[in-house]
């Protein structure tokens, strides 16, 4: 990418490769980098020195691949979101295909080397349990989609629990942030009520 790429616009959202891609990005980016930064500013000037340590390095790896599923669960959320009032008599149509959408995008992973099959296997399971948690309640504003997953994903951050213990807020108010901005992301670049069309009507 050029200097001059990171001012154009990025291109709109209309099919379902391209929702596909934003979710994936958007889930990795949600979850890695509240990570990344969560461990430097709590290593302080010794960031450089743990990050180069192995055994940080796997316990880094494990996080985020663990909460890689818990990004993708929030996004399709979101996502999921915006477009219900352009369901109509279809909304669950909507909601069975993105939900398999998105355990399509989890399933192009392999299982990551710091995770055993079992391991991935119940990622995998527990994605597919909250996707299917998602059309039970009323649309929730994005900043209150991380709410049920905001414990779960600080429990996976790579940092001793009692040098964190107070520290819960600060990586749920990330997530609700965070969220937020995806959130005006995507209402700005999809074609709502064409991929509401698409996602009812996948085979047509």
């Amino acid at each position: 990418m050029g200097l001059l790429d990171m001012f154009r616009p990025r291109p709109p959202i209309r099919d379902i490769p391209a929702l596909a891609a934003f979710i994936d990005e958007n889930a990795a980016f949600l979850t890695q980098k509240g990570i990344y930064e969560y461990s430097r500013a709590r290593a302080g000037h010794y960031a450089k020195v743990l990050f180069s340590e192995s055994g940080f390095k796997e316990a880094v790896e494990n996080a985020r691949w663990r909460a890689y599923p818990l990004g993708l669960a929030m996004v399709a959320e979101l996502v999921e979101g915006v477009l219900r009032s352009h369901g109509g008599a279809k909304r669950q149509a909507v909601l069975d295909t993105l939900a398999a959408m998105v355990l399509a995008v989890f399933d192009r992973y392999a299982v990551p080397a710091a995770l055993s099959s079992a391991d991935w296997r119940d990622c995998r399971n527990e994605l597919e349990r909250r996707l299917g948690l998602i059309g039970i309640h009323a649309v929730k504003p994005a900043k209150d989609i991380p709410m049920p997953f905001a414990e779960a994903y600080f429990g996976l951050m790579p940092i001793d629990r009692k040098l964190r213990a107070s520290e819960f807020p600060t990586i749920r108010n990330y997530l609700r942030v965070t969220l937020c901005n995806i959130h005006e992301e995507f209402s700005k670049r999809a074609d709502v009520p064409g991929l509401a069309a698409m996602l009812s009507s996948p085979r047509s």
